[in-house]
């Protein structure tokens, strides 16, 4: 295993958020066949949650998540966790080929909880600095089921896109009704005059993981590839 190396913090993306002062980070880098290694046609960032959830129809979709993110020329961007349906997502984007890019703060990798087979594993101070870096190495940003750290991350992304922040696309993925109460509930936060419909517009809701994906990485500007398997 290659030794952490120290980086500096950032990728250089389109994100127009000033900038903080620097944060210490560690970078360590996997080695993987030639076609981990070649530039990814995109980068998205998915949210989900550090367990598997009561059903299992929650771990297939993110499974299939990672297949088309990887079989479509992608790389993943995510919080570097090897537990639940984050472990899933990271697993079966490196089975399908792609590459993933894991963050994680240095507390939780003491906790071993850290995914180490990442493409690049990205150890840092702060959350602050992990959602910052995640941000800026994605082109689109998707929410599967997950707890409250999984809709914090949600909701931050998706106020800073409302702010200006960055005029990246982000997704929910609705899996078996999941997120229908939430939905509700921030529908009659437009009824109730707290938020608006074009608010509730920036972002895209489906059920199914690949129109979804289709959408968000077609509305960030890139064309996903073909398919590795249908060639």
């Amino acid at each position: 295993m290659a030794r952490p190396v120290q980086t500096r913090q950032g990728h250089g993306q389109r994100r127009r958020a000033a900038q903080p002062g620097p944060q210490r980070q560690h970078l360590v880098r996997r080695h993987f066949p030639e076609v981990r290694r070649v530039k990814p046609a995109f980068s998205v960032c998915v949210y989900c949650g550090s367990r598997p959830g009561q059903s299992a129809v929650f771990a297939d979709t993110a499974r299939a998540v990672g297949h088309w993110i990887g079989g479509h020329g992608g790389q993943l961007v995510y919080g570097g966790g090897n537990n639940g349906l984050m472990g899933t997502v990271a697993d079966a984007t490196l089975e399908a080929g792609g590459r993933v890019i894991g963050v994680i703060p240095k507390a939780l990798v003491e906790k071993e909880w850290a995914k180490t087979d990442c493409t690049e594993l990205h150890v840092v101070d702060t959350m602050h600095t992990r959602k910052q870096m995640m941000a800026e190495r994605a082109d689109t940003f998707l929410a599967l089921p997950g707890g409250i750290g999984t809709m914090e991350e949600l909701f931050e992304v998706w106020t800073w896109r409302q702010l200006g922040y960055h005029d990246k696309p982000v997704g929910l993925l609705n899996v078996e009704g999941y997120y229908d109460s939430l939905i509700a509930f921030l529908r009659h936060s437009v009824a109730q005059g707290f938020m608006n419909d074009w608010l509730m517009n920036l972002v895209k809701i489906g059920d199914a993981p690949g129109p979804l994906l289709t959408d968000l990485v077609q509305a960030a500007g890139f064309a996903p590839a073909p398919n590795l398997k249908s060639i």
